[in-house]
C-alpha cells in the first residue's frame, strides 16, 4: 500500500467534506423548502457524517505529524463545522506551506512525544492504519447514530 503525502491526505479528506456538505445542503432544500423527499438527507446525512469523522481524525494525524499549533489545528478542526470551509482552509494550509509532501514522523527519532509514537506507527504501517481509520470511522459513526442526530 502506498502512503499518501499529508497534503494529498488532507485534500482528499477536506474536498470529500465538502461534496458531503453539499449533498446534505440538497437534501436539506429537497425536504425543507420543496417538501418532495428526506431521502438526501438521510443519505447526505450519513455521508457527511462518515467523512466528517475522517476529516477529524486526518487533521488530527496531519496536526500531530507537522507541530501545527494549538490554533492552527483547531482552526483546522473547526472549518469542517461550516459548510465547505474545509476547501479554504486546505488551500491556506497549503498555500503557508503547512501541507508538504513527506511525512516528518517517517524519519527515526523523530516522535517523541505519545502522540507522535501513535501517529509515527501508524505511517510505518499504512495498511494497518487504513484498517484502524476505518475501523475507528465505524465505530465513531455507530455512536453518533445512537446519540441522533444533531439537531432533532
Amino acid at each position: 500500500m502506498t502512503l499518501p503525502t499529508p497534503r494529498r491526505l488532507y485534500m482528499l479528506v477536506a474536498t470529500a467534506e465538502a461534496v458531503t456538505w453539499t449533498l446534505l445542503l440538497i437534501g436539506m432544500f429537497l425536504k425543507y423548502v420543496t417538501k418532495t423527499t428526506e431521502l438526501g438527507v438521510r443519505i447526505g446525512g450519513m455521508l457527511h457524517g462518515i467523512v466528517f469523522i475522517a476529516y477529524v481524525l486526518v487533521t488530527i494525524i496531519v496536526w500531530v505529524d507537522r507541530k501545527w499549533p494549538a490554533k492552527q489545528g483547531l482552526v483546522a478542526l473547526a472549518s469542517a463545522i461550516p459548510p465547505l470551509l474545509t476547501l479554504w482552509t486546505e488551500r491556506w494550509l497549503d498555500r503557508d506551506g503547512h501541507l508538504p509532501r513527506t511525512w516528518r514522523l517517517l524519519a527515526k527519532g523523530e516522535a517523541v512525544t505519545f502522540p507522535e509514537k501513535v501517529v509515527s506507527g501508524a505511517l510505518r504501517r499504512p495498511a494497518l492504519a487504513a484498517l484502524a481509520l476505518v475501523v475507528a470511522v465505524a465505530v465513531l459513526t455507530g455512536v453518533a447514530l445512537l446519540v441522533g442526530p444533531p439537531v432533532g
